[in-house]
């Protein structure tokens, strides 16, 4: 008797700190996906803009075409006929996020989401702690300290703003070693 195949549905998550190169490994994962000729679906919270309002970017400037939604509940208006969907920026939208992917995965649809895991005080950041427990793949990238050059897990703020989300990149932010990271005061 021949055993049917049943869509495998998956969440995977890629986090880390700020320059570790999470949007770059969603690009990579997503392309990847589209050459396989399988259907993909991109989206992007409406509060990231620091490169371009339509498109995901890396700080390496690799993009790819995203839906800017408000609110995580959105994604189910626009996914489709989608069998991979890429989520940038993950820690930008509410634990209704985690209920999105879930259902999705359910579906059969692979859902990839990328992420700050940390905020700029080392503390977990949105709903991204609780997507890398229910992951069925979990992928934690490291940046290279620019004080001393080791592995950085640290996202060091530069400017004295002390609010959660502050939009910005090299300008406003450093990628920090454990040893090299200082506690904002």
């Amino acid at each position: 008797m021949k055993k049917e195949i049943n869509n495998f549905g998956c969440i995977e998550v890629i986090c880390g700190n700020m320059f570790s190169g999470k949007t770059e490994e969603l690009i990579r994962r997503l392309r990847r996906a589209k050459i396989a000729k399988l259907n993909v679906k991109i989206f992007k919270p409406k509060v990231d803009t620091r490169y371009d309002e339509d498109n995901i970017v890396s700080h390496n400037q690799l993009k790819l075409k995203s839906f800017v939604v408000d609110s995580a509940a959105a994604i189910y208006e626009l996914v489709n006929d989608a069998d991979v969907i890429g989520i940038d920026e993950a820690q930008f939208f509410d634990d209704d996020i985690i209920d999105v992917t879930k259902n999705l995965s359910s579906k059969g649809k692979r859902v990839i989401v990328a992420g700050l895991d940390t905020d700029f005080k080392g503390k977990p950041f949105g709903p991204m702690p609780k997507l890398m427990c229910e992951s069925d793949f979990l992928d934690k990238l490291q940046a290279i300290c620019v004080k001393c050059g080791n592995p950085a897990s640290y996202t060091q703020r530069l400017s004295k703003d002390d609010s959660q989300v502050v939009i910005g990149e090299t300008d406003i932010y450093e990628a920090r070693c454990r040893h090299c990271y200082m506690e904002p005061t």
